[in-house]
Order: C-alpha cells, then sequence, then structure tokens
C-alpha cells in the first residue's frame, strides 16, 4: 500500500477543510476542542449538515445515500474533522445499524429505515449489554417471544449510551431459549415509545448521564422489525461489532488529541522550563506518538479491506485495542500536565458559557472528567482482553 497521498487526495483534503471551515459552526467546534458536552441539539445540527453536504454515511454505497469515497478519502475526511474540532457522529444509527441494515435488511426495511437514518428522524441507540452479559454477548437473557404479528419483549439492557435522546433501539433478543447461546439470538427494532420501555439514567465519574439502563416488560414488537432471519441475530451482531470497534479507536480524535497534549506540553512550567524539555515526559509523548503513526498504517488497511467489499476482522480488534490504549494515554498525560489544577470538579466548566477565571490552566477545567469518562473505552464494544482472545483465534488459530 503507497501511503504517500496523490495530488487528487491533496486536493480532497483542501475542499475537505474549506469545506470545515465554511460550515462547522465555531460555537461546536470551540466546546469539542475544550472538552465541553455537547448537547442533542448540537449533534442534531453537525448531523444535518453532513447530510445536506452528502458526506454523513461516508462508507454506504451510493445507491444507499453514501458519498462513493474510497479507504483514502474517508481517512483524510475523519482526521480533518477531529483537528478541526468537528464532533463524533452519533454512531449508532449511522456506522452501526447502517451497515447490518444495508447486508442483511430486507428492501422493505431498507426503503424505510435508512432514509430516516440520514434525515436523523430516527435517533438509535444500542441494546446489547446487560446485567452479566457485557463483553459475553452470547449470554443476553431479554427475551422475544412470538404471538401472532409481534415479538413480545421482556429484559433488562444496560449501558446504553445516549438513550436518553434515542427514539429507536436495536436490540439482541433471545428467542430460542433451548438453543445453544449463540444460536437462539435474533435481532430486532424496537420502538422506545413503546407501552412498557423504561429508561433509567446511569451516572457515571465524570458527572455525566449520557448512559443508561433500558427495561422492557411486555413490549409489542411488529415482526416486520426482525432484521435478517430469526435465531441469526448472533451474526449480524458480530457484523456490525467489527465496525463499532473501528470506530472506537478513533484515530482521527487521537491525532487532535496529541496536537492538544502539545499545545499544553509547551507552556506548561517545570522547573523554569517547558514541560516537553522533561526528558521523562518527552519520552512518553514520543512514545505515544510512534503508536500512534503505526495506528493510522492499521486504519488505513482496514478500511481498504472495507471499501474492496470485505468485513473488518482481527484488524478491527487490534484498532480498537491500540485506539483505546493510545487515547487514554494522551488523556492521562493531559491530566499529569496540569497536575494538582486537574483536581477541582467544576460541574459547570464542563459546559458552554462558563466564564470563571480558571483554576490554573484553562484546559485544566475538563482534564480529570475527560480522563475519567474515557477509562470506558477499553470496556464497550467488547473489552480489550475480550479483543486479544479474538485475535488469537482469528490470527494464531488458537
Amino acid at each position: 500500500m503507497d501511503l504517500n497521498f496523490t495530488p487528487e487526495e491533496e486536493a480532497f483534503r483542501a475542499e475537505v477543510q474549506a469545506f470545515l471551515k465554511d460550515k462547522l459552526p465555531a460555537r461546536i467546534a470551540n466546546k469539542v476542542k475544550a472538552g465541553q458536552r455537547l448537547t442533542k441539539a448540537d449533534q442534531d445540527e453537525w448531523h444535518a449538515i453532513l447530510n445536506e453536504r452528502g458526506w454523513l454515511a461516508n462508507h454506504w454505497p451510493e445507491e444507499y445515500g453514501g458519498p462513493g469515497w474510497g479507504a483514502v478519502e474517508k481517512f483524510i475526511f475523519d482526521t480533518e474533522c477531529a483537528l478541526a474540532g468537528g464532533p463524533r457522529i452519533v454512531p449508532f444509527g449511522v456506522n452501526m445499524l447502517g451497515p447490518v441494515l444495508i447486508k442483511f435488511g430486507n428492501e422493505a426495511q431498507k426503503k424505510y429505515w435508512l432514509p430516516r437514518i440520514l434525515s436523523g428522524e430516527d435517533w438509535w441507540c444500542q441494546g446489547y449489554s446487560e446485567p452479566g452479559a457485557g463483553s459475553d454477548l452470547a449470554s443476553v437473557k431479554t427475551t422475544a417471544v412470538r404471538q401472532g404479528d409481534h415479538y413480545i419483549v421482556n429484559g433488562q439492557k444496560t449501558w446504553t449510551t445516549q438513550g436518553q435522546h434515542a427514539n429507536m433501539i436495536f436490540c439482541l433478543v433471545r428467542t430460542d431459549r433451548e438453543a445453544k447461546a449463540q444460536s437462539g439470538i435474533s435481532f430486532l427494532l424496537v420502538d422506545m415509545k413503546s407501552p412498557g420501555v423504561e429508561l433509567r439514567p446511569i451516572r457515571t465519574l465524570d458527572g455525566d448521564r449520557e448512559v443508561n439502563e433500558v427495561f422492557f416488560t411486555d413490549v409489542k414488537v411488529p415482526v416486520e422489525n426482525l432484521v435478517g432471519e430469526e435465531n441469526k441475530g448472533w451474526t449480524y451482531a458480530k457484523y456490525l461489532l467489527t465496525y463499532e470497534r473501528t470506530g472506537i479507536a478513533g484515530v482521527g480524535f487521537c491525532i487532535a488529541a496529541l496536537a492538544k497534549l502539545k499545545v499544553i506540553a509547551a507552556k506548561v512550567m517545570k522547573n523554569g522550563k517547558p514541560l516537553d524539555q522533561d526528558p521523562l515526559f518527552a519520552a512518553r509523548m514520543a512514545q505515544v506518538e510512534i503508536d500512534l503513526e503505526n495506528m493510522k498504517t492499521t486504519n488505513l488497511r482496514v478500511i481498504a479491506a472495507v471499501a474492496g467489499g470485505g468485513v473488518p476482522g482481527a484488524e478491527s480488534s487490534m484498532l480498537k485495542i491500540r485506539g483505546t490504549e493510545i487515547r487514554q494515554e494522551i488523556l492521562s498525560l493531559m491530566r499529569r500536565a496540569v497536575g494538582p489544577y486537574a483536581l477541582p470538579f467544576i460541574e459547570e466548566a464542563q459546559y458552554e458559557g462558563y466564564a470563571e477565571e480558571p483554576v490554573g490552566p484553562k484546559e485544566a477545567a475538563t482534564a480529570a472528567a475527560n480522563y475519567f469518562n474515557y477509562r470506558k473505552l477499553s470496556i464497550f464494544g467488547g473489552s480489550n482482553e475480550i479483543q486479544k482472545n479474538i485475535i488469537s483465534k482469528m490470527i494464531l488459530g488458537l
């Protein structure tokens, strides 16, 4: 693979940069760069801007609304968006459910659901994890029993990110209790407004409430909301997870975070010199930059595999592991760089409009909250330990 960008690709980069300069709202970019929390309205606004340009579902086929980009264009776009302060696209509809529907959904489902994902009419969340069934998704206990033209769903999902905003949830449900674990699971689309659906927020370490528990009590779901075949949901779930894990790696966001770390380390002083001249701190920064450069190459290989009609395999697990470790290390170095000024937790500083005098460097206001929040990266989407098992099976045959 030639890792040098062609003149055409550099021209595309300039086009993306011009688009971001013109269309990315400065208010939203400033919040992203400051590590502040985004509202649903912020995310909806950016979603609509990208959709209007035709760049929202940038890995979908053109016939379903994708831009027809190759691997390199997608890499350039994701990187430039992150560097400019573009928010992460809410992944559940566009990046997770969309590819599953395109590959396994029937024509009626594609015709109905895909345009609603693009328009933002439906906000999706993910119903995978349960108490006792996180990385081991084959242990899901939420049931769906067929009764005429409906399934009756009972059970509980947890760690449902942004479920408070969602009107739809895609769920793994058990439709055959007698079959072995992976064989009795189906993939179901559930309306969050249905009678019997209850959502309870979970307060996280950083003080936010972006994850939730979802309870289902005799929830009626139309049979036409079954994706693919009954009891074949495990196949669809694995396909979806390869896309989720690649997205969790967040290569572009790692690049942007490293740039921010360098700015902090250049202005924070230690023993009369900038922190980036401290040998130990500089060595850790250099190591994380080396790891990030290696991950960029792997990311391009994964995107190229998808663009060629393949499915991300063990490489997506590799990306998930290294990407989350790198991002956590960068956030840890940011927290270390601001030192004791990261200690005070000022909840108001996590939101737009906070105008009080900062305690220490301005980056300190969100350093600890972001550090604690993103400890979850190595757990969700399948813990990094589970990813190592996947790699050992797929590559080494163990």
